[in-house]
């Protein structure tokens, strides 16, 4: 019987491993060193297994594995570019909008996105997760304002966590009469699918509240079979899944890769719910898009893919000030000159073939 390397079976997280593992180039060794004394590193089993080393341009190389572009930063970049900070009334709290906050357990991920906007606040040399105290105090926030009808939590990723402390954390969670969602964001279905066991599924359905799961992922090839699997035991549950994905430069930019995703989804029974234009985290300009080249794709998707497939295309924008739609309009109003001709209000609207129409349409004579 063949024996499986246990080197296949770690999680890499040095530049000397990756490049040993083929993964990157053994002349990057000094630049990656850099990087990695800055930003995290952690590529599970299961990621290193969809690379191919062969390819310059790998989309799934280009969200994992450090780039010496990293280092250099771009005008406009910020360490909290979205501006948690701001709104964070105590450690672990996050509180934008009047009806739900983000609960910031933990700080490590079990793989780290070249792209992350939280990168200066995750992975080695920072904190794991809230202290006791801080976790205590967390609750007690989220308890005295009534408000607060969902729950985000968040990180870091918090599948992390072990079943048993998942379930503490829901249990008290749902204990407050006025959570009724408890939403999760994770990585873990696509880059550690053997976490999401049985034991950790249990974990994640709680009396007295909903729960619901934001899967992220941003390329097709990211679902390999023990990540649909994966995904299958959370849906087999009853626990319905939404979609959380990022536009990235060379890895989903082009219509053809963001409709096999989105159908991908769908057919997990994952529901698309944000594409976010990329934000501006320190080091990331190369991974970014313009809005135009996001708007474009979000109109060719209209247009190629059903209802069911389409995600909101959203900026988080700089500062704190929460998400804006920014997807294509397909509405506008007549020029002066053609509303003077219309005995009512009209608007033009494009259609999936870019044709303008008027509605009301005219009416007949």
């Amino acid at each position: 019987m063949n024996r499986i390397d246990p080197k296949l079976l770690a999680t890499l997280r040095q530049p000397a491993e990756l490049i040993a593992r083929g993964l990157a180039p053994a002349s990057a060794l000094a630049e990656l060193e850099k990087v990695a004394a800055r930003y995290a590193i952690a590529v599970t089993p299961e990621i290193a297994a969809l690379i191919d080393p062969d390819d310059p341009a790998d989309p799934i190389a280009r969200q994992f594995i450090p780039s010496a572009q990293e280092l250099v930063a771009a005008p406009g970049e910020s360490a909290d570019p979205i501006g948690d900070d701001v709104h964070s009334p105590v450690p672990g709290i996050v509180h934008r909008y009047p009806d739900r906050v983000l609960f910031k357990l933990v700080h490590v991920c079990a793989v780290y996105c070249r792209f992350c906007f939280r990168r200066e606040m995750v992975g080695p040399g920072k904190p794991n997760a809230l202290t006791d105290d801080a976790y205590r105090a967390a609750l007690d926030y989220i308890r005295r304002d009534s408000e607060i009808w969902e729950v985000i939590v968040t990180g870091g990723d918090p599948l992390m966590l072990s079943p048993r402390r998942l379930a503490e954390i829901m249990a008290d969670l749902a204990a407050i009469d006025h959570v009724r969602i408890i939403r999760i964001h994770t990585r873990v279905p696509v880059a550690d699918p053997a976490r999401v066991s049985a034991e950790m599924v249990s974990a994640l359905k709680v009396d007295g509240a909903t729960t619901w799961i934001a899967v992220h992922a941003n390329h097709p090839r990211e679902f390999s079979d023990a990540a649909r699997a994966a995904c299958a035991r959370l849906a087999d549950a009853g626990i319905p899944l939404v979609s959380q994905s990022v536009l990235l430069r060379g890895v989903n930019d082009d219509a053809a890769t963001l409709e096999a995703l989105m159908r991908t989804f769908v057919e997990l029974r994952i529901k698309p719910y944000y594409l976010h234009h990329g934000d501006l985290a320190p080091g990331t300009a190369h991974l970014r898009t313009t809005i135009n080249h996001g708007q474009e794709l979000m109109r060719g998707l209209r247009g190629r893919v059903s209802g069911l497939c389409q995600p909101e295309y959203v900026l988080d924008i700089p500062g704190g000030h929460g998400k804006a739609p920014v997807g294509p309009s397909y509405l506008s109003q007549p020029d002066s000159q053609q509303r003077d001709k219309l005995a009512e209000t009209r608007y033009c609207v494009v259609d999936y073939c870019g044709e303008v129409h008027l509605y009301p349409p005219p009416r007949l004579p």
